[in-house]
């Protein structure tokens, strides 16, 4: 039984980046001889197990084969005479198809250490072109990898999979997860830029697909936050809750890419330092029981009206935050006590809407 250091943590050191996980294959090697050792199985389609001490994955040297379209069309076959380099082609990308042993020593048989040193993300094989969450992949590591670029050849077989259809099997809750992915990554737009060059982006994200420098905007949105990012794109949707439930996006994506939306329709139409329409605003934007979200979206729309027409909006979003926290602050002991029903709330509003022009 051999036992290799394989993928990301692999590729991360050779890139002198930090390892953020490890992942290990075991050639030569049973099920049960894994499960004597102390190892505890996990594994649902393929044996993966968690080592007794560190708990990190240690996956069987497999195969696989395509039954079906899709990322679930595969048929996995794990056997102790499947050999390290069988594993190995059928990964996605020569960056990550390096395993590492014990002794330090490296096994590359696709040239994944030349490609790192140039800088290419580079598929391993044909095979690639079965699994279309591949193409997502590529994009992902394009804007975790912004100075690496998709080889021909790889991207030419990406263009292939968007043209006979494969991308379309693409399951919504892996595609997001890759999304959300790219959108913590360094430069996020890229991941976009590279769906929009071999075709995919509008089978993936037709909402953006005829106005692709909307991505534009992440350029003012700091790098590493995937909410904010998000809801910077989509918000300059025409439905961006409609969006976000169709790629299954979580609630606080749906939310708060639909607030923005709100803010800057608002903002723009309006004059948002009548004490009135900023208390409109506060409240269709949820903003006196959700503050924290209603400071997100204030960020995100900055940076939203700076990319559509460069507008200052520093001044006015203080004067918003002056306006919640003054209502925040107003106490309607008084009100609740005089008045009842449907009363209570007209009041406060009245009063709410007082504070806004004491500011």
């Amino acid at each position: 039984m051999d036992i290799y250091l394989v993928g990301g943590a692999v590729r991360d050191e050779l890139l002198g980046l930090s390892i953020k996980e490890r992942d290990w294959v075991v050639v030569g090697a049973t099920p049960e001889e894994l499960v004597k050792l102390g190892y505890k199985p996990v594994g649902k389609d393929f044996p993966v197990f968690l080592h007794p001490k560190t708990k990190e994955e240690y996956a069987l040297a497999r195969t696989e084969r395509k039954v079906a379209p899709g990322y679930a069309g595969f048929v996995f076959h794990a056997d102790p005479d499947v050999t390290l380099e069988e594993d190995l082609k059928r990964r996605d990308l020569t960056i990550n198809a390096i395993a590492k042993l014990h002794d330090n020593s490296m096994i590359d048989p696709f040239n994944g250490q030349s490609d790192i040193d140039s800088c290419i993300l580079r598929h391993v094989s044909p095979a690639f072109s079965e699994d279309p969450v591949r193409i997502l992949r590529v994009a992902r590591f394009s804007a975790r990898f912004p100075n690496f670029s998709v080889a021909d050849e790889t991207m030419k077989l990406m263009q292939e999979m968007v043209k006979s259809g494969e991308v379309d099997a693409l399951i919504k809750e892996r595609s997001w997860k890759e999304c959300q992915k790219a959108l913590s990554e360094e430069k996020p737009q890229r991941f976009f830029d590279i769906l929009e060059q071999c075709g995919a982006l509008r089978r993936i994200f037709p909402e953006i697909a005829d106005a692709p420098k909307i991505i534009d905007v992440l350029k003012n949105i700091k790098a590493g936050d995937p909410l904010l990012s998000f809801a910077a794109i989509f918000a300059q949707t025409p439905d961006p809750k409609k969006v976000a439930e169709r790629i299954k996006a979580p609630a606080n994506y749906k939310e708060l890419a639909s607030i923005c939306s709100k803010l800057v329709a608002i903002i723009h139409e309006n004059d948002i330092k009548i004490a009135e329409t900023a208390y409109n605003l506060l409240k269709a934007t949820d903003a006196f029981r959700r503050p924290e979200r209603f400071e997100k979206a204030l960020v995100v729309v900055d940076a939203i009206l700076k990319h559509q027409d460069n507008m200052d909006f520093n001044e006015r979003a203080e004067f918003l935050k002056k306006a919640l926290r003054a209502c925040l602050a107003l106490d309607t002991t008084a009100i609740t006590q005089t008045f009842s029903g449907k009363a209570i709330g007209d009041e406060i509003a009245k009063a709410r809407i007082e504070c806004i022009r004491t500011i």
